[in-house]
């Protein structure tokens, strides 16, 4: 820097003031992050893993420990659902979710559908209990997973089990036909192509 620079720095700063010794300028109050920050920070994360689990752990609208979970999808036929809710079918494969923590209970959840559809099993039972075990007693695992559920394009139905299954602290899960089963189907009930046969 020359002398003629070095002199032109000194007037341009002529009239600037220091601070005062002690003043300090005040830290804003760090809030704690939304629902919606910690949703897309979880998956941010979840992303850069690898994962393709896509089940969130955060931000869960609580449910009541005895409330009745209940969901079907368009074209899942009324008796077909009352008999889902009844108890009619038989269950083909179990998941208990107790003790597990929900990240745990999201792996779970995640590979044991992932099961279910590899093995053909139309008809499960997932156990989450109503939260008893918690300090607060709310039913965590049993609000996730009512969110959860609809997530999966394969899962057709689920309604809460009977008192014999788990009751409030179960539900009953329907998953979608495998190609292999409606062909089956079809056979069975003399159909091809979608017509009867003569």
């Amino acid at each position: 820097m020359t002398e003629e620079d070095s002199e032109l720095f000194r007037k341009e700063l002529a009239d600037v003031q220091p601070l005062a010794p002690g003043g300090r300028i005040p830290a804003t109050e760090r809030r704690p992050p939304t629902p919606g920050q910690l949703y897309r920070r979880e998956a941010a994360q979840r992303g850069q893993a690898g994962d393709e689990n896509r089940l969130p752990t955060v931000f869960v609208q609580p449910v009541h420990p005895e409330a009745i979970l209940s969901f079907k999808r368009a074209g899942i036929q009324n008796g077909v659902f009352r008999r889902l809710q009844r108890g009619e079918y038989a269950i083909e494969a179990m998941l208990d979710l107790h003790g597990l923590t929900v990240e745990q209970a999201r792996h779970e959840v995640y590979r044991f559908i992932g099961d279910c559809l590899r093995y053909d099993v139309r008809l499960a039972l997932i156990s989450h209990g109503k939260g008893r075990g918690n300090k607060d007693g709310r039913p965590l695992l049993k609000s996730f997973l009512a969110r959860w559920l609809p997530m999966f394009p394969e899962v057709m139905a689920f309604h809460s089990a009977q008192r014999w299954h788990g009751g409030t602290g179960a539900v009953y899960l329907m998953l979608r036909k495998s190609a292999a089963q409606k062909e089956q189907t079809r056979r069975r009930l003399g159909l091809s192509s979608g017509k009867p046969e003569p």
